[in-house]
């Protein structure tokens, strides 16, 4: 299987739960198991922990949607009519790379993640919270790369995909 090279970049902000290393580390590793299965073999998922109130507004603004959810997602490939479209050009041979001396990864997306929703979902599911984190986490990263749940049938194939990266790292009802 080829090498995936993808990266998490995250914020936290909000304060109900303190996010560890090791949740971290988790994350990371089920971006890597996601990335093997999907083909994905580079590029950033940038992740925010947000409160009810904070991912309630993202869904008003960005879906028309007045309501809490647990997970939006912000792909960067997908370009509505009043988005605009970003080109990145490599630098040609010889040519010295303006800022940083690291090359570039390109964005995949962001995916916001609501804390006290994953904490309330968790108890309803009767697991734990890592889990429940990695099942948004991972649906997060599958939107990103152009999964949809639509139909009846996407949801199914969907969610297996789901279960399969969670369960390949450990993280099992």
């Amino acid at each position: 299987m080829a090498s995936v090279d993808l990266t998490l970049e995250w914020n936290n902000e909000q304060t109900v739960k303190d996010i560890t290393p090791e949740l971290i580390a988790k994350l990371e590793e089920l971006l890597q198991f996601a990335g093997e299965l999907e083909g994905v073999s580079e590029g950033e998922v940038a992740l925010s922990f947000v409160n009810d109130e904070a991912i309630q507004e993202l869904n008003k603004h960005y879906r028309n949607m007045d309501k809490i959810t647990d997970v939006l997602s912000f792909a960067m490939s997908e370009n509505g009519e009043d988005e605009l479209e970003i080109h990145y050009e490599e630098a040609e041979a010889g040519e010295e790379n303006v800022g940083d001396s690291d090359s570039f990864i390109e964005p995949l997306g962001d995916i916001v993640i609501s804390v006290p929703r994953a904490i309330a979902q968790a108890e309803d599911y009767g697991h734990s919270f890592e889990r429940e984190l990695g099942f948004l986490f991972v649906h997060g990263f599958l939107h990103l790369i152009g999964y949809d749940h639509q139909s009846e049938e996407q949801e199914k194939a969907m969610f297996a995909k789901q279960e399969s990266i969670l369960q390949r790292a450990g993280l099992t009802r």
